[in-house]
């Protein structure tokens, strides 16, 4: 299980699906777990109810059918379908419109999505907010001229019960990100990779458990852009620069 568990963590995010299978064929018994750690590239599904699209991910997932966070429904339709209460609903209603603007003005676009269901022992919530970008010529990217890129991002947060004004926030991040470029000055150059990151805090809940959440969601993922900056590009390019040094460095070497 571990040894599966790390070749996941090391395999290209666009693999993840078909060597996901193959691993549920060979540890069907570990099926629960390797559904519940193993992140996959998020999908996209629209409601049509809203006209509004939505991510696909296990926990908005029941038995095949997905709850849509607009809407509330099940697409397919789904009978005895698991809910949220009311309060919790209400909160996902809010958290979803603020962070539609956190995607927005971090992202310049995308499609997130925001989930909230209550904890096993009926203590406390869970939340998972859901960002993806289409960065690709074809996905209408602002920036750049990529022939693929996507950015899923996962933050799943456990909330605690109220004590004393204070809850227990644990979050749980992961980046995916892909991407790849062809043009006639750089040639085909695929860049891919995942990082998962932890935190956790007591945080007075005065300001409301939305306020705390995207506190620490936003500083999560600043901490993980730039550890992708400096592991990801940082070290590729170093690597590239050292085995291809770029032409202007080449002419100013000295020639024995």
């Amino acid at each position: 299980m571990e040894a599966a568990l790390g070749l996941m963590r090391r395999i290209h995010p666009k693999q993840t699906e078909t060597a996901l299978s193959a691993l549920l064929s060979l540890l069907p018994h570990h099926s629960s777990d390797l559904l519940s750690q193993v992140d996959q590239p998020l999908q996209v599904l629209t409601d049509v109810d809203c006209g509004k699209n939505f991510i696909l991910c296990e926990y908005n997932r029941d038995a095949d059918s997905y709850r849509s966070p607009w809407s509330n429904k099940y697409y397919p339709p789904l009978e005895d379908a698991l809910y949220p209460s009311f309060e919790l609903r209400k909160l996902e209603n809010e958290a979803n419109e603020v962070f539609a603007v956190y995607r927005d003005q971090y992202y310049e676009g995308g499609i997130s999505s925001v989930y909230m269901w209550e904890h096993d022992d009926n203590e406390g919530f869970v939340a998972c907010f859901l960002i993806k970008k289409d960065g690709s010529e074809a996905g209408h990217g602002r920036r750049g001229f990529l022939q693929e890129g996507a950015w899923d991002s996962i933050h799943v947060i456990e909330v605690g019960p109220e004590e004393e004004g204070i809850s227990h926030y644990c979050l749980t991040s992961t980046i995916m990100l892909s991407l790849t470029t062809k043009n006639d000055y750089s040639g085909t150059f695929n860049l891919s990779g995942s990082i998962r990151r932890q935190m956790n805090m007591d945080l007075v809940v005065a300001d409301g458990h939305l306020c705390n959440m995207g506190r620490m969601i936003e500083e999560m993922e600043s901490k993980l852009r730039n550890s992708l900056d400096q592991v990801y590009f940082g070290k590729t390019k170093e690597m590239v620069c050292t085995l291809r040094p770029p032409a202007e460095v080449v002419l100013k070497l000295p020639t024995s």
